[in-house]
């Protein structure tokens, strides 16, 4: 096993599958299998969710709204994709806890980091809802200062693409797959990995990523033990 803490980060887009908006309750019932196997193999599992299956702050902005406000609809939009998978986690018996970084007792604990750490060394799945309970910044920043936080081994993005390219491979089709890439090298070739606040965050401290498609089934798996999955982006 070759993580023992992780932090995936997944997207609220992802848990539309194949619908236009909302939750899609087959996709959400398969990652949350695809978790089960690897906290069943004794792997520490915390979990970010994006909300943009439901609401995004910067669309608010653009429609006129206030970005403060938009950017605080959009973390409780991550709380609500948080439950969601919370629920489907504890379906299938997966002890969870969701902690928010916006107070709302009845619903969820608080955000305390050892609490948390207590939580995953008892091989329970903690969500993180709430981004970082400051606007203007990403879930992909919340999913990088919690995995600091935890001190977790790796952050997991999954994602719709397999992967870094080159370019962009659902435009063009050209674009090559880079297996392992540095953070200089990402930099440098200005790729959109995740937002820079939290790239710059995981260089500094030292925080390989690896992005990989989730959609993927055993995916997951492969990559804790070990497989050489995604791309992987380190020192």
């Amino acid at each position: 096993m070759k993580y023992k803490r992780i932090l995936l980060k997944l997207s609220g887009e992802a848990l539309m599958g194949n619908k236009q908006f909302g939750i899609d309750n087959e996709r959400l019932a398969q990652y949350a299998m695809q978790i089960k196997e690897i906290s069943d193999m004794g792997v520490e599992v915390a979990v970010v969710i994006g909300g943009g299956n439901i609401f995004r702050g910067i669309q608010a902005e653009e429609g006129g709204m206030d970005r403060v406000h938009g950017d605080y609809m959009g973390m409780l939009a991550t709380v609500i994709n948080s439950m969601a998978l919370q629920s489907a986690l504890e379906a299938i018996k997966v002890e969870t806890r969701l902690q928010s970084a916006i107070k709302m007792e009845q619903i969820c604990e608080p955000f305390i980091r050892r609490r948390a750490v207590r939580h995953l060394e008892k091989n329970r799945v903690v969500i993180f809802g709430a981004g970082t309970g400051n606007p203007y910044f990403t879930t992909d920043t919340a999913a990088t200062l919690r995995a600091i936080e935890i001190e977790a081994d790796v952050i997991l993005k999954g994602t719709r693409v397999d992967g870094i390219y080159t370019a962009d491979p659902e435009k063009d089709k050209t674009a090559v797959k880079y297996d392992f890439i540095s953070f200089t090298e990402v930099y440098e070739k200005g790729l959109q990995v995740m937002d820079m606040t939290a790239f710059t965050l995981c260089n500094e401290n030292k925080l390989p990523i690896i992005i990989f498609d989730m959609n993927k089934v055993g995916n997951l798996r492969k990559i804790i033990e070990g497989s050489q999955v995604g791309t992987l982006v380190e020192f």
